[in-house]
């Protein structure tokens, strides 16, 4: 008889990284994708049908946070385990994802072999982290709450960062607020809050900070 595939749902804004991960998945004989959705809220009724073992999740996804819909999921479908797949440094992601409820974090430049092996660890019921990043949160732990953060990016909420981010690729507030559709007041304060914890005068240092950061994180 035949074994049961684990089936996947994948969550990513771009057609063409969705239907390259679902042929990379499908050609497994344990895993097959059942599904996929371009954001949140469509992903969350389509899982409702589906069920998945396993949901492979986009942090950035347009007008939308990735970190909010792990924890939709976590509360709506508990038995689903969330994979991180994003572009982002897991540097600044990681903890925060594993704190929102996923079960593990791989950047999308890592080899296909790691993806699929990244699936196949979170439905064994382990976390998936790169190597020095886990031991990095190991070290935290083991070292509890007295250690330093290690970066002022690291004081920001997951909203501010994800501003910070929008920030750093060139958008103004109306663009920001737009884009995670929140109001332009709303965007503003998380401007203002940026500053304050990143000890930035005013708008322009704002800006210079966020499309440092930004290409500091993409050229790891």
């Amino acid at each position: 008889m035949k074994a049961k595939r684990a089936t996947v749902f994948i969550v990513d804004d771009h057609p063409i990284v969705r239907r390259g991960l679902e042929q990379l998945i499908n050609q497994e004989a344990d895993l097959v994708v059942c599904g996929q959705a371009e954001g949140a809220q469509t992903a969350l009724e389509a899982m409702k049908k589906w069920m998945p073992d396993v949901a492979l999740v986009d942090l950035s996804l347009t007008g939308e946070s990735g970190l909010e819909l792990i924890k939709d999921i976590k509360v709506r479908y508990p038995k689903v385990a969330v994979l991180v797949l994003s572009m982002h440094d897991e540097t600044f992601y990681a903890e925060r994802v594993l704190r929102a409820g996923a079960k593990g974090y791989i950047m999308k430049r890592q080899a296909a072999a790691q993806i699929v092996a990244a699936i196949r660890r979170i439905l064994s019921g382990e976390i998936w982290l790169s190597d020095p990043m886990a031991a990095k949160i190991l070290r935290k732990v083991a070292g509890g709450k007295t250690e330093a953060v290690g970066s002022p990016i690291e004081r920001l909420s997951n909203r501010e960062l994800e501003v910070f981010q929008l920030i750093g690729i060139g958008l103004g507030t109306r663009h920001i607020a737009e884009r995670i559709s929140r109001s332009v007041k709303t965007v503003e304060a998380y401007r203002e809050h940026i500053k304050v914890k990143l000890d930035l005068k005013d708008a322009t240092e704002l800006n210079q900070a966020a499309i440092q950061w930004l290409q500091s994180e993409h050229s790891k």
